[in-house]
């Protein structure tokens, strides 16, 4: 069973206790980052970090999936082969493990297809996923890795299982937050305190960003799609629903403070920024198309409220993971 949060009775009050579903099983492997004892996450984590899955060799799953950055990129757009720029800012791969559609946009259903679609996108990776096999095929070290992992040699489906056996292992649940919802009074701020009933009450974050991994795993247009200097289509794109232009997946809010820049053209650049655009959504895109109703009114958040909501957000950052250095997480073993 997941672990007791402090704020369930008042979240289940607030926004019904569907939304609180755990996004983490109750044996979800935790980021440690020892994969010792887990021969199909370790194969995964090599792939991961080798740009043997590129075109030209030259980028990896983790050149935009920055363990310094959990798991996310520093860049507002990725840079893919050749210096190509992505269309979208590159969200974290941490806390995947129960999730459900992937990608801004939802178009891949499940973690393993998610992993393959990168490799053959022309802007990212650049490579037709057969010839990403011909290539480990090619190789008997990756054969036989293979073989141990899965007693297959690569395939599409082997290659898609095993990138995401290592996502899987990306779960962060120990941070300031995590030890005060456990009893610990001192582990947050008093300003972090006063944020964290901000986000639940006057800001109402917690409508969309619920649950262990604060995501509702649900699409949201909250104003940034106006069909013409912000015309990314997001979840309309795919389904081809006119109700659905402008949405985009909710994003998990554990290490967000790690992740700029935010949303889904990486627009802002901190976390102020995202908050302030918050309180008032209309002051920054007036003619947006298809604005959720609950963004319909400012918030008129005082500074000092944006202040606290700040330090809430940072709160949710794993100490573990922001304390191992780059050198443990940025190289295969």
């Amino acid at each position: 069973m997941p672990r007791p949060v402090r704020s369930l009775p008042l979240l289940a009050a607030l926004i019904g206790s569907a939304a609180l579903a755990p996004v983490f099983s109750a044996d979800a492997p935790t980021y440690d980052g020892d994969l010792s004892d887990n021969t199909r996450a370790q194969l995964g984590r090599q792939l991961f970090f080798d740009p043997i899955l590129s075109r030209d060799r030259t980028v990896s799953c983790a050149s935009c999936h920055q363990p310094a950055r959990a798991f996310a990129d520093d860049r507002a757009l990725s840079l893919g082969v050749e210096g190509r720029l992505g269309t979208r800012n590159t969200p974290s791969v941490m806390n995947s493990a129960g999730r459900t559609r992937f990608f801004w946009d939802g178009r891949s259903e499940t973690l393993e297809e998610q992993a393959l679609a990168p490799i053959a996108n022309p802007l990212e990776m650049d490579l037709p996923v057969d010839e990403a096999i011909s290539r480990l095929l090619a190789d008997p070290a990756w054969v036989a890795r293979f073989q141990d992992a899965y007693n297959a040699p690569p395939s599409p489906r082997t290659l898609g299982r095993a990138l995401g056996a290592y996502q899987k292992t990306l779960n962060t649940v120990d941070s300031p937050y995590d030890r005060y919802a456990l009893g610990q009074e001192d582990a947050i701020s008093d300003a972090a305190k006063r944020g964290r009933l901000l986000f639940i009450t006057k800001a109402q974050c917690v409508s969309c960003h619920a649950g262990e991994d604060f995501t509702s795993d649900r699409f949201k247009n909250i104003g940034i799609y106006n069909g013409r200097t912000f015309n990314d289509e997001g979840r309309g794109g795919i389904t081809g629903d006119p109700a659905q232009k402008g949405e985009f997946k909710v994003p998990g809010l554990r290490n967000v403070a790690l992740t700029a820049p935010y949303m889904h053209n990486g627009m802002f650049k901190t976390l102020r920024e995202v908050i302030v655009y918050y309180d008032d959504p209309a002051k920054v895109i007036p003619d947006s198309i298809g604005r959720d109703a609950q963004l319909r009114d400012p918030l008129h958040l005082t500074e000092a409220e944006i202040d606290d909501i700040e330090q809430f957000l940072h709160s949710l950052t794993d100490d573990r993971f922001a304390s191992r250095t780059a050198s443990s997480t940025a190289t295969p073993p």
